[in-house]
């Protein structure tokens, strides 16, 4: 049997081959602790668990949910963006809930995306925007994020050649891998670039309430114009550690939500309404949690980047998100610096070339592992990172 060629021109999910070597160290009995995937480690709280549990015993939760989610829940997500965001959306128009955000963002390139097109891409980016637009049979044409321009893409020097083909722009702050963020001034320079191009934006907001030293990120669609021109996608997974319950949401320009939910309507039969419902309860009920979820969050950033920066990476503690992107000192690739932290110290890391060639001479450690762990990490990293004298 002969696959296609996209599953041939297809490269390994970065997590999952990280993953894959994680395992097989742990089944040799060794002690593996990993600082790699932003998956929060601290549990769904209790007050969404507990409609989750009522609503598990609802006979009709246990059919078939419809694809554009219950109406409950799009009018929920729609009073949670006019709160927190002072965003006004129509329910029945502008909300499309989903199976987690990734599933939306790996989707959404079916929906503009011709053999020939173009998306712009940032460069180091999460692989999903680049692979839906591979998948679509489209190019993923990279926009460098760099240190000096403040990981946002320079908009400007995009070539006439390619915005002519472009369709897509995709953002995403705060960023992953970087951890950067972008302010209103940044965005409305985005709608209005779009507006020139005949592009659609497409945002990936979903650690806007992972943020610390009382910082509050904005979302895209606060910036004027922006539902004309894009969507927005966001997820419950890091706001109330529920990443294993896979919902999130795309809002924004009706005619592009009513595109993907076309899309979803021919791939997948919906979110399961339990799951749905403890949605409702946790966008509606006391948002107490989220900032003592980011205390944690900023305890272990702090610790992080404080060991990181004696050992003599450069790193700047992050606004928001829940990642630190530490700088190489220069000579070391990425990879290999990350292979031998795994293989001689035990510890796992996501090299940035895994997010693109921009990513190169960094590495990744995400904010998500028990403090225990995060201290025998660090003691781990200086002893290691001693033996190599890459001390300042």
């Amino acid at each position: 049997m002969r696959t296609s060629k996209r599953i041939e021109q297809l490269p390994p999910y970065l997590f999952v081959e990280i993953s894959r070597k994680i395992a097989a160290k742990r089944a040799r009995g060794e002690d593996v602790i990993s600082l790699a995937i932003g998956d929060p480690d601290l549990p769904t709280p209790r007050h969404i668990l507990d409609r989750l549990h009522r609503a598990a015993d609802v006979p009709a939760n246990h059919r078939y949910p419809e694809t554009d989610g219950l109406p409950e829940l799009r009018r929920a997500i729609a009073r949670w963006y006019q709160q927190r965001f002072g965003v006004v959306l129509d329910p029945d128009t502008e909300v499309l809930p989903l199976i987690g955000s990734k599933e939306g963002i790996g989707h959404i390139a079916l929906c503009f995306i011709d053999p020939g097109d173009v998306a712009l891409v940032p460069d180091p980016a999460y692989p999903v925007y680049a692979i839906g637009t591979m998948f679509a049979g489209g190019e993923a044409y990279p926009l460098p994020l760099t240190d000096e321009n403040g990981f946002l893409p320079d908009l400007d020097h995009v070539p006439e050649s390619v915005l002519r083909r472009a369709k897509l722009l995709w953002l995403n702050y705060p960023n992953n891998p970087t951890a950067a963020v972008a302010d209103l001034g940044f965005f409305q320079r985005a709608v209005e670039f779009a507006r020139r191009h005949d592009l659609a934006v497409l945002h990936d907001g979903p650690y806007s309430e992972v943020a610390f030293d009382g910082y509050r990120p904005v979302s895209f669609l606060q910036a004027a114009g922006a539902k004309d021109v894009g969507l927005e996608f966001h997820s419950l997974s890091k706001t109330y550690n529920m990443t294993g319950w896979r919902i999130g949401m795309a809002v924004g320009n009706a005619r592009l939500i009513n595109a993907l939910m076309r899309v979803k309507s021919n791939l997948d039969s919906g979110i399961p309404q339990a799951i749905q419902e403890m949605a409702i309860a946790a966008l509606d009920g006391s948002q107490d949690c989220i900032a003592e979820h980011n205390k944690v969050y900023q305890r272990r950033r702090d610790r992080l980047c404080a060991v990181l920066q004696e050992m003599g990476l450069r790193v700047r503690p992050p606004k928001a998100s829940l990642y630190i992107w530490a700088r190489l000192p220069d000579g070391y690739k990425s990879g290999d610096f990350a292979a031998r932290l795994l293989e001689e110290a035990n510890v796992v890391v996501t090299p940035g070339r895994g997010y693109g060639p921009a990513g190169e001479g960094y590495i990744r450690l995400s904010i998500t592992t028990p403090d225990d762990q995060v201290d025998e990490a660090l003691r781990r990293l200086q002893a290691w990172i001693g033996k190599q004298g890459l001390k300042r």
